[in-house]
């Protein structure tokens, strides 16, 4: 199984009121029909698996389905109110479960037919008619139920039918439970030590594990390098070949700086299956052994490859910001290391970028791949990745460590635009924001997160908020 996908389990159920079903013929067939019918587009997004336990409609069912609901391992529960229901149908549910709950308030229709429904000319019709209807009648009750039981609790208002604002928002929060699913089991991999001095970046591991999930396997530098001696010449030459596929490799780039590459490359792919690796975080100075700098001197290009499969790679030993790249590449979106290069007041934007590994899956046009004589602040020389981000909207991350000892989720949005970069060697961006550069700066700094955060494609800052609400987190989004 691999360790970094889990199908997302998602719990459903409907609730009623037992006494109404021999009141109003054919009220809790109609409720069914609508309950199978989200079940039905629920069902339809990709990879998850849904636990339909019907309509509950007494707190004997309640306790029964809580206990279900925690056998079947549910990530996630999605309350259906098809009708009123007392609320001790639906806390001993939720509260057996303890997974976070989704509270879909949804009529069946935009409205209901009024001349129909008066043209009845029969109270009890009339009254099953519009219990059809009265989804959002117990909300307020199970609300103060919820609250009061301190379980932390979602709603969505809409419509069964023609509601693509409503189905939107039930994926997005499907897709946040995906993510919270993923990073759950996600094994980081922490190799080396922190960058001496940049105290921005020392984190609470325990901290991480215990809000994040997962687990952080502390890997030894000398790992690498015994794994570069097991690989052969006919897989550097292969991994060369898959360099010139990636990578536009400029001309200047030594053969000898690429077959160290490709070595080192193949090494880290070893380990990554070994240790069944989700993300890894790495940085070391050394005391001038050959082989161990010559293994982190030659790690760039191998861990780009590893960051566009998913397994986002942060260096400076940023682990923080390796859970915010894993975050967003879960999210399909990407998920680059990037930190302030410089301000263009003249344009108004920021430049930022980092160097090290890239996300060359994000890239506008093919990344290219430049031999350094030196690596500013670290150890050795070899070749290094200059990429912009696609140009068009992006959305930034950062994991913010509290003075409390508390996390949060430190958001913007912006956009990536064309125009000169700095041809260093590095990643290296272009971004405009909605309030300025001198606002966002302004901003963005005055949450203290670290220096370094995760950039990705594309605007999706509603569902890293709803991430955060089911991880229970603070989060801000300043643009």
């Amino acid at each position: 199984m691999d360790i970094n996908y889990f199908t997302l389990k998602v719990g459903l159920f409907g609730i009623g009121l037992q006494t109404y079903w021999n009141q109003f013929t054919g009220l809790k067939k109609r409720l069914t029909g609508y309950l199978n019918e989200v079940n039905q587009k629920l069902s339809e997004e990709k990879d998850i698996e849904v636990i339909n336990l019907g309509l509950i409609d007494t707190p004997e069912k309640a306790f029964d389905a809580g206990h279900k609901f925690r056998q079947a391992d549910v990530d996630i529960i999605f309350l259906y109110v098809t009708t009123y229901a007392l609320s001790s149908t639906v806390l001993p549910v939720v509260r057996r479960a303890k997974v976070p709950v989704i509270v879909l308030n949804l009529a069946p229709e935009e409205a209901i037919d009024y001349s129909y429904f008066n043209s009845l000319n029969d109270r009890t019709k009339m009254t099953g008619e519009w219990l059809a209807y009265c989804a959002s009648c117990p909300v307020p009750e199970i609300a103060n139920v919820f609250n009061r039981a301190n379980i932390r609790f979602h709603q969505i208002t809409g419509v069964l039918k023609n509601d693509p604002l409503f189905w939107d928002e039930v994926s997005e929060w499907l897709e946040a439970a995906r993510v919270k699913n993923i990073l759950a089991h996600n094994r980081m991999a922490c190799m080396g030590h922190y960058y001496g001095g940049m105290l921005d970046i020392y984190t609470d591991l325990t901290k991480m594990v215990a809000v994040f999930g997962g687990h952080i396997e502390m890997l030894e530098v000398g790992e690498l390098v015994k794994a570069r001696k097991e690989v052969t010449d006919a897989q550097i030459k292969e991994r060369i070949d898959l360099f010139y596929e990636k990578f536009d490799i400029q001309e200047d780039c030594p053969l000898s700086d690429l077959q160290s590459a490709a070595r080192t490359s193949v090494a880290l792919d070893r380990l990554v299956e070994k240790k069944q690796l989700g993300s890894m975080a790495y940085y070391y100075k050394g005391i001038g052994d050959p082989e161990a700098e010559e293994a982190i001197s030659s790690i760039i290009l191998g861990n780009s490859l590893l960051t566009a499969r998913g397994i986002p790679v942060a260096g400076e030993y940023e682990v923080k910001n390796a859970i915010a790249m894993k975050i967003m590449d879960s999210f399909h979106a990407g998920g680059s290391f990037t930190e302030y290069y410089a301000m263009d007041f003249k344009d108004d934007i920021v430049l930022m970028g980092h160097d090290g590994p890239g996300h060359i899956t994000i890239a506008e046009g093919k990344t290219k791949v430049r031999p350094l004589f030196v690596y500013h602040g670290k150890v050795g020389k070899g070749l290094s990745v200059e990429m912009s981000v696609k140009n068009g909207p992006v959305t930034f991350l950062s994991v913010v460590e509290k003075n409390d000892g508390g996390l949060m989720l430190l958001i913007a949005e912006g956009e990536s635009v064309p125009g000169p970069i700095l041809e260093i060697g590095n990643t290296n961006s272009r971004y405009r924001f909605s309030i300025g550069a001198r606002q966002f700066v302004n901003n963005w700094n005055a949450y203290g997160p670290a220096h370094h955060c995760a950039v990705g494609v594309g605007h999706i800052a509603s569902k890293l908020e709803k991430l955060g609400k089911l991880l229970e987190i603070e989060t801000v989004r300043i643009c």
